[in-house]
């Protein structure tokens, strides 16, 4: 993660600039949209950084960096999938913990949680 100069920025200067950066390799100063689905290795369990962009990519790293730089949060995690943010969400609660969503939550949500996730 490189350095962090927003302290001083004001949300909207954060917005735009927190996650970005020229581009190392081709010198872009907008963070370009990565649409590889797999990346290169140097071998079998030499991961190199990237392996598939379902569990991460340098788009959605820019966008977590950016989007935890405006919640005052050290991370940020963003889901190509609403059902992954669920699961990951159910995963990391303990025995007595809640969860608290609006009263018009997505049905299959609603379901998910109060049917087969009940204790």
């Amino acid at each position: 993660m490189p350095e962090d100069h927003s302290q001083g920025w004001g949300f909207s200067t954060r917005a735009l600039h927190v996650g970005q950066g020229p581009d190392p390799e081709t010198g872009a100063v907008v963070q370009p949209i990565h649409m590889a689905t797999t990346f290169a290795q140097q071998g079998v369990g030499k991961h190199k950084g990237f392996e598939y962009s379902r569990t991460g990519n340098p788009t959605r790293n820019a966008l977590e960096e950016c989007l935890a730089a405006l919640e005052g949060a050290r991370h940020c995690l963003a889901f190509s999938s609403g059902l992954g943010a669920e699961a990951t969400l159910m995963l990391l609660l303990n025995p007595g913990d809640h969860v608290v969503y609006m009263e018009d939550v997505y049905g299959g949500t609603f379901r998910l949680f109060d049917k087969i996730l009940k204790r």
